[in-house]
């Protein structure tokens, strides 16, 4: 009963992650896309910055930007902040709770670190990382944006890198993207909300905003509008072992970083009136390109295998395979088969065979941190009996 409430627990604090990243990130892309599509004329008054005009659900909207601020504070303010709140208060719970509470099956491969130094590893670099991207915000590079990218980049890739040589490589790439979701959090929580504040504060003194502090906030919400697209695929790259699973894993999420920021470039560009026509295209060729350098080779060749039949096979499914997928798993952390995936039949497992063959033998993901010790010999037997057609009585 334990297990089972767990599991809902673990639901509820994914779903509520996903709805409010939704929210906080529809609000990204709404006001990136309401600053770029700002417009003046010549009857438009001093200290407006620009306005403009929409249609949605039947109605009409006209919104208007000021410079720097009105003259007075209106009576209705409305704040965002509690989606970027929520978000990350969520995907710290979610990672605590099925990561660090779980590092022995998550965050470790077999012969890593122990379970307790993962989980420092983990927050530490949450942590760290909040103080060397601000750092390098703050620092005479958070001058100059497109050196500041690269720069951060190269972090992220180091972070990617060496977490990689740490952690198992689901847990590296979960924290990759934590660290992320800590920057952008931090950002609205440390540098946009309480700048804002200073400038309510001014208006209700009668003083004139310091124009300083809009530009401060709009410069890393502008951060954070470049890191969604990174941070959302890492939120689903734990579904995808053809990534974290190659050889050079942390490559491949700087990669794909990379393809998910550009692809911002564009629309942000777009929005703003400049057609940057040959971002997409990069972006398409470089992610096909990916999907090609990343194919797995043919599995490693072990003398002596050649064939194999569903008795060979069934041993190797019974001692791997089933402690967790299972109607009655035995594993010490899953208690329901994860994904609803059961192998207690030979029609389950050559059913989910080509599966089988992507986890357990093309990427070995599978079993998780090979907990199990699965070796190359068994690896190749699976091979050799799902590519002679899973064969079974």
């Amino acid at each position: 009963m334990v297990a089972h409430l767990y599991e809902w627990l673990a639901l509820a604090i994914r779903w509520l992650h996903v709805i409010a990243g939704i929210a906080w990130i529809g609000d990204s892309f709404y006001f990136m896309w309401l600053d770029a599509s700002l417009k003046r004329d010549e009857s438009t008054p001093d200290g407006i910055k620009g306005e403009s005009w929409s249609v949605h659900g039947g109605g009409f909207y006209r919104v208007i930007k000021f410079s720097n601020a009105p003259d007075a504070m209106p009576e209705t303010l409305h704040w965002f902040k509690w989606q970027a709140y929520t978000t990350w208060l969520s995907g710290f719970a979610l990672l605590a709770v099925v990561y660090w509470l779980q590092a022995k099956a998550f965050m470790v491969d077999a012969g890593g670190l122990a379970p307790g130094v993962a989980v420092g590893v983990g927050l530490g670099t949450l942590v760290l990382g909040w103080g060397v991207y601000t750092g390098l915000c703050k620092s005479p590079l958070g001058k100059s944006p497109v050196a500041l990218a690269f720069v951060l980049g190269g972090v992220l890739a180091g972070t990617a890198y060496g977490l990689g040589e740490l952690l198992s490589a689901r847990a590296a790439y979960i924290h990759v993207g934590a660290m992320i979701g800590t920057w952008m959090a931090g950002n609205v929580a440390m540098i946009i909300i309480p700048n804002q504040r200073k400038i309510v504060a001014a208006l209700l003194d009668g003083k004139t905003p310091d124009p300083k502090y809009g530009a401060e906030s709009k410069l890393r919400s502008t951060h954070n509008n470049y890191l969604t697209l990174p941070v959302l695929f890492v939120m689903i790259s734990n579904h995808y072992p053809m990534t974290y699973g190659h050889e050079h894993a942390w490559l491949v999420l700087v990669a794909l970083f990379g393809i998910g920021a550009l692809t911002r470039v564009f629309f942000n560009f777009r929005n703003a009136g400049r057609v940057l026509g040959w971002v997409l295209p990069v972006v398409a060729v470089a992610y096909i390109g990916l999907a090609f350098v990343t194919a797995p080779p043919a599995p490693e060749k072990v003398e002596g295998v050649t064939s194999a039949t569903w008795s060979d096979v069934q041993p190797i499914i019974t001692v791997h395979c089933t402690p967790c997928h299972s109607a009655n798993p035995t594993h010490a952390v899953f208690r329901t088969a994860p994904n609803g995936v059961m192998y207690d039949t030979p029609e389950q497992v050559a059913s989910k065979s080509a599966l089988i063959k992507v986890r357990a033998v093309d990427t070995a993901t599978m079993p998780l941190a090979n907990e199990t010790n699965m070796t190359a010999e068994e690896r190749a037997k699976l091979g050799v009996w799902i590519e002679a057609g899973s064969p079974i009585p």
